[in-house]
This record gives structure tokens, C-alpha cells and sequence, in this order.
């Protein structure tokens, strides 16, 4: 009964990590946008770039800005799946 009862708890502390793992990777895309959009405006001068004064976004701003690309699988996933949800219809019955 013991062993049933901690392969239960185990069971259900797997889930809530799963859990907390997509919302965390739901997370990352918008925090690294975020981070890239205060990196270009909040930046008034770029120590150390090489960068063309043509060009009007900095290094750390184009790193975050890859870095969201990079991590907008989850946000993709999700996008997917409620789509898919949306597009299947409902049998309905005559009569009721």
C-alpha cells in the first residue's frame, strides 16, 4: 500500500514539473524579446561594436532577438494545437 501510495506522489510531482516546464519554455520567448527591444532602445551609445551606423540595432539586442527566434517552438506547438482543436467539428444529432 506504501509503495502504491509514493509511485502515486512520485506520479504526480512528474506532472507538476512537466507542468512548470512548458510554461517556463513559453516564457522564454517573449522574456528575450523583451530583452532585446530594451537593448535597442535603452542603449545610447555601443562600446565595444563594430557595427555599421547604418544598422540601428546593437549586438546584445541582435543575441536576444535570435535567442526569441530560437525559442518560439513552445509558443509554435501551442498555436498548433489550438488550431487544431478549433478546426474539429462537433457531431451534432437531429432530434433532442
Amino acid at each position: 500500500m506504501t509503495m502504491f501510495a509514493a509511485k502515486e506522489k512520485a506520479t504526480s510531482l512528474l506532472g507538476q514539473a512537466v507542468g512548470f516546464a512548458r510554461w517556463l519554455g513559453l516564457a522564454a520567448a517573449p522574456t528575450f524579446a523583451l530583452m532585446a527591444w530594451i537593448s535597442t532602445v535603452g542603449s545610447s551609445m555601443t562600446m565595444c561594436s563594430a557595427a555599421s551606423p547604418f544598422m540601428s540595432i546593437n549586438d546584445m539586442a541582435l543575441m536576444y532577438l535570435l535567442m526569441s527566434l530560437f525559442h518560439v517552438s513552445p509558443w509554435l506547438k501551442l498555436f498548433s494545437a489550438r488550431s487544431q482543436h478549433c478546426n474539429t467539428s462537433v457531431a451534432q444529432t437531429q432530434g433532442d
